[in-house]
């Protein structure tokens, strides 16, 4: 095999930022300046393209031998690009040839981005991504504004900064350098096959793109923009003043408007002050600080921003985005955090109708408040397209069943082996009361699901209160018993807790691997290239990488394993520290990823076209309703590495994307 490292410096009029690589590519603007590559490791070379210098015939040959590997950090930008400049007629099959030293790098548990993994690995100086890049790619690679001193123009070419320009083909040609290092030193550790090919299904997914309802897009804009404008007159008349919206101006003001220090407008500090506020200005203050947080355009915005031509919105996921378990995550839209919507289906179809007629009036006379419509109707901008539906179908509790299943809690087993109502079923093993005798809106059932959502990680009462404990009524003294009587109900669950953390420090003062329950706790190490990892080796075969992991005391005074990655409020690289409960989260969600992995390769050898998958949900486009029992029963089918894990799915097949 042989090897071709590439790196392109691109125009395009098209933010990539905001409307993401494949608008940016559609742009009929779009162009090709810079193309640098290395064979097999040799001196990189650079070819100006905007200067007239073409790709050197045997390259060209190259890049389309399927007997040699085309590498680059984010390759996917770098496929897409030249598919485009070289009009290949099937650039998916042709995406087989790429590796991505970006998704190398994720996979063993390093930070995104080229400069960010080179600082990680520790690269000298000469190998490491040049600091100067963003702003010679704010020079060439985007519009500028004209003014005097530029001569009018919208753009600048190599002729107009000389200098600037070789200087950045000589970044252009370190990122190939910076690139080749990382991958040298990251292939003693090989991604397995089965990832690459789960990485050319997520292009394929995201090329696809999933229809966007763009009347609906500007209907709410055009409706929020009203609204807002309303709520915002009525705000300056109420208290005079000059931005309601401003923290600091109207906490001052209802401090002297109800005679009390009001220390923060949080949303859960509002609705507690309008339940004890009486009627007046400052309640209705509060209720409109209210209304207006209920809703965001931002999503809508984003919408509009990154429709392409043909009005579907592409590049919504991102390939091992979660770091440590390989989970996908959003990107543009940001479609795992869409807000659920609430309102029957009949309502939700007129409450659409009425946004995409601008009927403003009509939504506040059915609907009450338009903000909290709006909102709710985020998700249903994602549509299927005439004559298709879009086919929603997603696990059912995929967590619970796989924590219950690694576990070999058989209470928990049976459970999902029949009626699955682990809520109620929770609560009888937690209470010793009859399952029948736990109705749908009792306290029990109520203890029973805020338990299940909280304690299964080794949480305890600062869990059940995030989970929303109190706001369900139960009382903060009562918690300390709801966490005991949980863990009592699952002694096999908190025995994986203890059982994971004490085979992480064996594996770490020993060096020697432990299994538990088929997981396998490794450390791994290679000299040549300073990598050091602590492992952990999933049912699937797949492994998760903790790096540089060291033994060492934890915030409460306890040996713990540490290891470097990425601070959860800072982002920052940094040691973090992980215990039992944290390495089961790890794990329990891992697998529940690669059964979600599953399910869509199956689909897509089913010939099922899928547009969308969140979380534990995979969304299918299809112009015929019953193929959606075929990938219910695709998602169900027991997995080979998995025997006995009880998956079931449910779904519906419907116009608009939604929450069933």
């Amino acid at each position: 095999m042989g090897h071709l490292s590439i790196d392109l410096e691109t125009y395009s009029s098209v933010d990539i930022k905001k409307s993401g690589l494949y608008k940016y590519v559609q742009s009929p603007d779009f162009e090709i300046l810079l193309f640098a590559y290395s064979w097999d490791g040799q001196p990189v070379r650079i070819v100006d393209l905007k200067r007239g210098e073409t790709i050197p015939e045997e390259v060209c040959r190259a890049l389309f031998d399927p007997w040699v590997v085309k590498h680059a950090y984010n390759a996917a930008f770098e496929w897409y690009c030249l598919s485009k400049h070289f009009a290949v007629a099937d650039p998916l099959g042709w995406l087989a040839q790429w590796r991505c030293t970006q998704i190398h790098g994720l996979y063993l548990g390093y930070p995104a981005g080229l400069a960010a993994l080179g600082e990680a690995l520790g690269l000298p100086s000469d190998k490491k991504k040049m600091g100067i890049g963003g702003a010679l790619i704010r020079t060439f690679c985007v519009p500028c504004k004209p003014t005097k001193a530029n001569g009018g123009r919208t753009r600048t070419l190599p002729h107009h900064e000389p200098e600037k320009w070789e200087l950045f083909k000589q970044y252009c040609v370190g990122d190939v350098v910076a690139e080749m290092e990382i991958l040298k030193r990251l292939s003693v550790f090989p991604v397995p096959e089965k990832e690459w090919r789960l990485w050319q299904l997520d292009q394929k997914i995201n090329v696809r793109g999933i229809a966007c309802d763009l009347e609906l897009v500007e209907g709410a804009l055009a409706v929020d923009e009203q609204i807002t404008s309303e709520l915002m007159t009525e705000a300056v008349q109420l208290s005079g003043l000059d931005n309601p919206k401003s923290v600091q101006q109207l906490k001052k003001w209802l401090t002297e408007e109800i005679g009390e220090e009001v220390e923060d407008l949080r949303k859960d500090t509002v609705s507690n002050l309008i339940k004890t506020v009486d009627v007046g200005k400052a309640r209705r203050m509060l209720e409109i600080r209210q209304e207006l947080s209920k809703t965001s355009v931002k999503k809508y915005q984003a919408m509009r921003t990154v429709a392409c031509e043909d009005g579907r919105v592409r590049g919504l996921l991102q390939f091992y985005g979660a770091n440590r378990t390989g989970r996908w995550a959003g990107r543009l839209v940001q479609v795992h955090n869409l807000t659920k919507n609430k309102m029957a289906l009949e309502l939700l179809k007129l409450a659409r109708q009425l946004v995409r007629e601008r009927k403003v009036e009509m939504l506040k006379l059915i609907f009450g408040s338009v903000p909290d419509t709006l909102s709710q109707l985020i998700r249903t901008a994602f549509v299927a397209p005439e004559g298709k539906q879009l086919l929603v179908a997603d696990f059912n509790a995929i967590e619970a069943r796989v924590i219950a299943w690694l576990a070999g809690e058989r209470w928990r087993l049976d459970v999902f082996a029949s009626h699955g109502k682990i809520y109620e079923a929770s609560a009888s093993q937690m209470f010793g009361v009859p399952i029948e005798s736990i109705g749908k809106d009792s306290e029990l059932r109520q203890k029973g699901k805020v338990s299940e959502l909280a304690l299964g990680y080794q949480g305890a009462v600062p869990a059940l209160i995030k989970m929303g404990a109190l706001d369900m009524g139960l009382k903060e003294e009562d918690l300390p018993e709801i966490v005991m009587r949980w863990r009592n109900a699952n002694r096999r669950i908190v025995d994986l807790w203890f059982s994971f953390e004490a085979a992480a420090i064996e594996v770490m003062e020993t060096g020697q691997p432990v299994g538990v329950r088929g997981i396998i706790f490794a450390r791994e190490s290679h000299y040549e290239s300073g990598l050091d990892f602590f492992t952990i080796q999933l049912p699937s075969g797949r492994k998760l990488y903790y790096v540089q992991p060291t033994l060492a005391q934890n915030d409460f005074g306890k040996q713990a394993l540490h290891y470097m990655g990425l601070h959860q409020k800072t982002g920052k690289w940094t040691q973090v520290s992980t215990y039992g409960g944290k390495l089961v989260e790890n794990v329990v969600q891992a697998i529940a990823r690669d059964c979600l992995a599953e399910s869509l390769l199956r689909a897509d050898q089913a010939g099922h076209e899928t547009v969308l998958h969140v979380h534990d949900e995979i969304g299918v486009e299809s112009a015929k309703g019953e193929e959606l029992d075929r990938v219910l029963d695709l998602m169900a089918q027991p997995i080979e590495w998995a025997p006995g894990l009880p998956l079931k799915a449910a779904g519906f097949a419907t116009e608009f994307y939604m929450k069933d």
